[in-house]
């Protein structure tokens, strides 16, 4: 089966999907589209015709290609079923999957670049009001998160003692927190299960710093 990941070092949906092949250890093509705004290679016709929605990531799978993180995450998990990356128990699956959706569906969709560029071009913000809105979805989001992990058992994973769509979606979006300065302080829960997480080779393989593309705007 042939794999092509199109992919970008800091899009944190593109991490996530690094970190389950991983995971897998399933090997792909990356081909890196530059997203930063001075380049903006995902408005190109030809990344195009391979994602019309112009976002990173996309993911080839013998020529049928796959947009949104989330469903190449589902379709990894399907096609590769070991190691699992989500509980057994249909229930824990459930929460497993609410758990990082709050992630790609309540935080991250509304604290990325093209929300950030409209609130500067139409509503007239600031660095420090696109900074104060940043900080104020991530707190948000990172309240809840840490809520429920509070209310967990106290492995070493989120659900568990192994990785799953939680720690995939968690890690990058601890990262984008780091990288925009909002204090983790609050959440000593996420930081452990972050930190467990990013001991692994999977995921230090799939860290930003660590892509070819790395130096890229």
């Amino acid at each position: 089966m042939a794999l092509t990941l199109y992919t970008y070092w800091r899009s944190s949906a593109s991490y996530r999907v690094r970190i389950a092949l991983n995971l897998k250890g399933v090997s792909a093509q990356h081909v890196a589209v530059n997203i930063a705004p001075a380049v903006s290679e995902q408005r190109g016709e030809a990344y195009r015709k391979i994602n019309p929605a112009m976002r990173v990531p996309a993911l080839s799978i013998d020529g049928v290609t796959l947009i949104q993180s989330m469903a190449m995450l589902e379709w990894i998990e399907e096609a590769y079923p070991a190691p699992a990356v989500l509980p057994v128990d249909p229930l824990q699956r459930a929460a497993c999957r609410a758990f990082a959706q709050t992630i790609t569906s309540d935080i991250h969709p509304i604290q990325n670049m093209t929300v950030l560029n409209a609130l500067r071009a139409n509503h007239g913000a600031n660095d420090e009001g696109v900074r104060d809105w940043i900080h104020g979805v991530m707190v948000r989001g990172f309240d809840a998160l840490e809520a429920l992990a509070q209310a967990r058992p106290d492995t070493q994973f989120m659900f568990g003692e192994t990785p799953t769509f939680a720690e995939i979606c968690l890690v990058p979006q601890m990262f984008n927190a780091r990288r925009f300065e909002v204090s983790l302080e609050p959440y000593r829960r996420l930081c452990e299960i972050d930190e467990a997480a990013r001991s692994l080779p999977a995921f230090q393989d799939a860290a930003p710093e660590n892509q070819p593309d790395a130096s890229v705007a």
